[in-house]
């Protein structure tokens, strides 16, 4: 075990958020912990799980997402003053001994085993355990599972985006103003990185979460000029220093320039062209222009190249466009055909490597379809189906009791896929001769009893599917990695707190060595998720001493 580290603010000082308090939660988790405070059951040693039953996104797999913001929310965890005087309101039947208790708790009680943020993961695996008194275990159900299902949710979904992307592309997040409520859109800008997206247009989230932001300008930016008039007196300095030159003569240069090369002007829109002067003189460093206000092809582009080419005069790049509609893949083509026949007219190969930027509502199949048609887009702005998560809105994780008073517990179903197995777990990753992971191993974590099972490196192991008695194999690997640990204790924290960009690079690293076919977004492989054979026995027989026998007259 690590040394304890303390890297929070004080326990239970307030959170910077907030919505960490206690009382985000339901209900019912407030009302079953009177129950068991009443009944004297508070205090009994529990065990819980988090975990989730079915990949989203109809995947075969997930990245774990959240963590941190589960122990900022357990930091602060204590019911205030107000808390319990509203609490009074709502239960008023409640003992007043009830609300004492409550006043004097917090999350020093509680022993935190998760996986570290980032780490892909599967079905059945416990994400976050939970141990500590029964009433204080239950009653941060809610919270922790409206904090990782979101997270994981939108880091799973920004990583199957950069997959379908390819690694050779810029991805930006966009999509604050469409997110649900501000705190979904500060959530999905750091989980939207941690999946695998370069920047964020979000400003705050770059501030808090040191995250690199971008942006471009929009159509009413565009919309906002009348004419040339407007621009005329912009002064623009070279990017040497050297000088400081009027930049719209330089502009309507490059313009006849560019006549005289096959760029007509007779369709440009002037206001638009007064538009690009504008924003370039500003963001001569980082100019990007929205092209598709009038015409994409026919004004958008012509008029970005006569400003492009002044600023290049001076010293700078040339800059960038953004296609915002139409047919992206025709447009981003026929645009790279232009600036590729340039780029060998002026002898300057700098300007076929324009950069070109797509938004539009985009989302991961059409990341696929742009890749089947053939595109030459090299930065995607993703917004509305990367923050809403528009092909599934929800997780569907869960938080089961699996032990109390140390003795495993076990939900039972008609439908064997909402049976839950028992006991505390530990997973263990084993991987092959080659470095890729086989499959994912859990076994009872018995707190360090002589009976622990810990699977060692040239061990045969049998592994089984949980469910189906048949499926079952024997492997010997070359590596063993365990996947959870204690991130908490008591007062302590034993986490060291990663940037998103490094939890970015950790998510990168397995996707390099997992089977590609477990991570295509075309009918996946299944990972295999698997007890060993001590635990396979001891919850099957466990389903065994709990499940009624029928008995027919």
């Amino acid at each position: 075990m690590t040394e304890l580290k303390l890297i929070f603010p004080e326990l239970g000082s307030p959170s910077s958020n907030y919505l960490h308090t206690p009382l985000l939660t339901d209900t019912y988790e407030l009302t079953m912990m009177y129950a068991y405070w009443k009944r004297g059951m508070h205090e009994k040693k529990s065990a819980f799980e988090a975990f989730f039953r079915k990949c989203p996104f109809k995947g075969e797999y997930a990245v774990f997402a959240g963590l941190d913001t589960v122990l900022q929310f357990l930091n602060a965890f204590r019911f205030s003053e107000s808390d319990i005087a509203y609490l009074r309101k709502v239960m008023p039947l409640a003992e007043d001994a009830f609300f004492d208790y409550l006043s004097q708790i917090d999350a020093s009680c509680l022993k935190v085993t998760a996986m570290k943020e980032g780490t892909l993961c599967y079905p059945q695996e416990p994400l976050i355990r939970i141990e500590g008194p029964l009433a204080v275990a239950q009653v941060v159900e809610t919270p922790i599972l409206t904090i990782i299902g979101y997270a994981t949710l939108v880091c799973t979904n920004a990583r199957r985006m950069r997959q379908a992307a390819g690694p050779d592309k810029t991805l930006m997040e966009f999509g604050l103003r469409r997110a649900q409520g501000p705190d979904g859109g500060m959530s999905a800008s750091i989980y939207a990185v941690m999946g695998g997206f370069d920047t964020t247009s979000n400003t705050l989230a770059g501030k808090e979460f040191d995250i690199p932001v971008s942006g471009t300008h929009a159509h009413s930016f565009v919309m906002s000029f009348k004419n040339l008039d407007e621009v005329k007196s912009l002064k623009i300095r070279s990017k040497d220093g050297s000088k400081t030159v009027d930049f719209f003569p330089l502009v309507m240069e490059k313009r006849e320039m560019l006549k005289k090369h096959g760029i007509s002007q007779d369709s440009a829109n002037e206001s638009e062209l007064a538009a690009f002067i504008s924003y370039a003189s500003s963001f001569p460093n980082s100019f990007c222009a929205l092209v598709d206000t009038y015409d994409t092809l026919r004004s958008g582009v012509v008029n970005f190249l006569s400003v492009a080419f002044a600023l290049k005069s001076l010293g700078w790049e040339y800059g960038s466009i953004r296609l915002d509609s139409g047919d992206l893949a025709y447009l981003s083509r026929t645009a790279r055909a232009t600036f590729a026949r340039l780029a060998k007219e002026f002898e300057d190969p700098s300007i076929e490597r324009i950069q070109i930027v797509a938004s539009n509502d985009l989302n991961e199949d059409t990341l696929i379809s742009l890749n089947l048609q053939g595109h030459e887009i090299n930065v995607f702005g993703i917004g509305t189906n990367l923050t809403t998560c528009q092909k599934q809105p929800s997780l569907g994780d869960v938080y089961k009791l699996v032990e109390i008073s140390d003795e495993p517990r076990m939900k039972l179903s008609n439908d064997i896929g909402k049976t839950t197995i028992p006991s505390k777990k530990i997973v263990y990753r084993l991987y092959s001769e080659t470095g890729t992971p086989i499959l994912d191993l859990m076994v009872r974590d018995l707190d360090g009893h002589p009976d622990q099972v810990i699977p060692k490196v040239g061990q045969r192991i049998l592994c089984r599917h949980p469910f189906e008695e048949t499926k079952r194999c024997f492997v010997v690997p070359h590596r063993v990695e365990q996947l959870n640990s204690v991130v908490w204790e008591g007062k302590q924290l034993l986490h060291e707190r990663r940037k998103a960009s490094e939890i970015k690079g950790f998510v990168e690293e397995q996707c390099k060595i997992a089977r590609p076919d477990t991570l295509r977004s075309m009918n996946p492989t299944p990972y295999k998720v698997s007890l060993d054979d001590k635990l396979y026995q001891f919850m099957h027989q466990l389903y065994q001493d709990n499940l009624p026998i029928a008995e027919f007259k």
